[in-house]
């Protein structure tokens, strides 16, 4: 746990430090302005977290800190860490079974969210990132580089 709060707070602060020198490279000028956007929208989740409960629906955005493995035990989820606050990392589960892959995930990449908040001690976890084909929870997705990850069109 120390080792993963270390690599995390490594990268926030390589970002936070390429932001602050100036650089005109496209992808820090866009960081700057989603990064604060993100920490608007994560007011559900922060509330969620400190009361220890979970929310039906939820949306905002955050900053890619980790690409993880896709876990393919029983329905295939594609899965990344987001970080939402200063102190909020998230889990995001999309189900790739149920709604496409997010193509050319990045750390450092911005993804905008919708679905179901699950409280765990690490921060949570976002599922629900797309449609429900039995109607019994609201509908989620993902956008990520200006393109909508919600559902297969079968």
């Amino acid at each position: 746990m120390k080792k993963h709060f270390l690599i995390l707070l490594a990268i926030f602060l390589a970002l936070s430090f390429s932001a602050c020198r100036g650089s005109n490279n496209a992808q820090q000028l866009e960081l700057t302005p989603v990064t604060s956007a993100a920490k608007m929208d994560a007011g559900a989740i922060v509330e969620a977290y400190n009361a220890h409960r979970n929310v039906p629906q939820v949306q905002g955005s955050g900053v890619v800190v980790k690409v993880l493995k896709d876990d393919t035990n029983g329905l295939q989820h594609q899965k990344f860490l987001l970080k939402v606050s200063d102190d909020i990392t998230i889990l995001i589960a999309h189900n790739i079974d149920l709604a496409p892959r997010v193509d050319d995930l990045h750390e450092g990449d911005i993804v905008d969210f919708k679905g179901e908040y699950i409280y765990t001690p690490k921060g949570g976890t976002v599922h629900w990132t797309h449609k429900d084909p039995r109607g019994n929870h609201a509908a989620g997705w993902l956008e990520h580089n200006g393109k909508k990850y919600e559902w297969y069109l079968k």
